[in-house]
């Protein structure tokens, strides 16, 4: 075996190695090509998406929405007098003021639910709660 590298000219190693740099610059060129694609669809894509978010629609103002909608139906579950966030909202919005929307929405459905439940057991001449007693 160490007869043939010995007998291989020296020039040969030489050849062998510009081959072995040439196909790597070639891979690497080629994975640089396709980064840079990847790179310039994806800003491209952010860019679209930037100026889509950038024009918001305002909300609805309280003579107008989905909030008067269903107050004019007369819905039972209607109590809240502002107009309703639009899908989206709370992206934009500080994290007290959506705490704060939460709980006020979660006592209303509770309250909502309480009120029906008075209703319902005074219509079947059922006994009331105690703890619906005492929230009256």
């Amino acid at each position: 075996m160490p007869d043939r590298l010995i007998c291989m000219p020296w020039w040969s190693w030489i050849v062998i190695w510009i081959a072995l740099i040439a196909l790597s610059l070639l891979f690497f060129g080629v994975l640089g090509l396709r980064l840079y694609r990847q790179a310039m669809t994806t800003l491209e894509e952010l860019g679209e998406a930037a100026e889509r978010f950038s024009h918001l629609p305002s909300p609805p103002g309280p003579e107008t929405g989905p909030a008067t909608a269903d107050a004019e139906a007369g819905a039972p579950d209607s109590t809240d007098t502002g107009p309703r966030p639009l899908p989206g909202d709370a992206v934009f919005a500080s994290p007290a003021r959506m705490r704060h929307d939460y709980h006020a929405s979660k006592f209303a459905r509770q309250n909502a639910r309480r009120l029906r439940r008075i209703q319902r057991k005074k219509d079947r001449g059922q006994p009331q709660a105690l703890r619906d007693i005492e929230t009256r």
